[in-house]
């Protein structure tokens, strides 16, 4: 029989999430067109996999047996995938990065350490969480707390870093070297459980009335714009400059949070030759005193 992995991957993550309505969004999918995919995999099936209801999804009893061999199936897909690629020369490596991150003098040390090798890179969106997995890329770089657990992931931390509070120009904060969390007190700060970035819920301003807070499909930009209206300020990774370009908005260091951490992922048992080199490079040119771990890490 042959089954479409992209429909089987398809079923995973509405099994995983048990709503239609969910795994759309995580899959960047219309609803309608997910409830499709998922029925032309039961009419290759043979098999009903989703018992529907207004309260979401649950498996049938064929939906169980095809979950848990439904997930080998892709993670062997990915392993073959992975083998053949290793076995090519010359030797690539596709390096992903997270919004805000800068790996070009990684990126350049390591194709002048391996001028034959291909070294490509891929700026992901905080959203794309399945790049890695799905072989999309093969290293990412990326700030904790992560988006997804790192079962079979090859975790190095690079450093700790700092935070900066982003503000309007025209905050009463905007002037200082440094302020502390104290001086935030009349904010209300909500830390986003995917990302290091604190966003405080928006206040009126001059009267005008607050508006809606930062949604999770909202521009950077987007977000952008309601700092530099004065509406709510933000905490940043300090090397995120991408708000230091607009004059509308001050970046001052904050002295009491907790730094976020910066580590370089890969799969566990990748092959690629170019990992190593570039692990070594990524702590050469992004890391300091940085400790390798091959377990599944928390997210914190």
């Amino acid at each position: 029989m042959d089954v479409d992995l992209r429909l089987v991957r398809y079923f995973t993550v509405v099994a995983e999430y048990g709503n239609f309505g969910r795994a759309a969004t995580q899959l960047h999918l219309a609803q309608p067109s997910l409830s499709r995919q998922i029925q032309r995999l039961e009419a290759q099936l043979g098999v009903r996999l989703f018992d529907r209801s207004p309260q979401g999804s649950s498996l049938t009893d064929a939906g169980q047996a095809f979950f848990p061999r439904a997930r080998i199936l892709l993670q062997e897909a990915e392993q073959a995938v992975r083998t053949a690629r290793a076995a090519v020369q010359p030797r690539t490596v596709t390096v992903g990065c997270a919004e805000g991150l800068v790996i070009t003098a990684c990126v350049q040390e390591l194709r002048r350490r391996h001028p034959d090798g291909q070294v490509r890179t891929r700026h992901l969106d905080w959203r794309d969480t399945r790049a890695l997995a799905e072989g999309r890329v093969d290293a990412l770089v990326v700030y904790r707390p992560l988006p997804f657990l790192t079962d079979g992931l090859r975790v190095t931390r690079l450093h700790q870093e700092s935070r900066v509070l982003v503000t309007s120009a025209s905050h009463h904060l905007a002037n200082e070297n440094a302020v502390s969390l104290r001086a935030l007190s009349d904010e209300e700060l909500v830390a986003c459980v995917s990302t290091p970035v604190v966003w405080s819920t928006p206040k009126p301003v001059n009267g005008r009335p607050a508006p809606p807070p930062p949604a999770i499909d909202d521009s950077y930009e987007d977000k952008l714009e309601l700092i530099a209206t004065g509406h709510c300020v933000a905490i940043f990774p300090a090397s995120d400059r991408r708000a230091a370009v607009r004059e509308d908005i001050a970046l001052v260091p904050v002295i009491d949070i907790d730094p976020c951490e910066l580590v370089l992922l890969t799969r566990a048992g990748d092959l690629n030759p170019l990992l190593g080199s570039l692990e070594d490079v990524a702590r050469t040119l992004l890391g300091t005193a940085s400790r390798q771990e091959n377990s599944t890490l928390p997210i914190s």
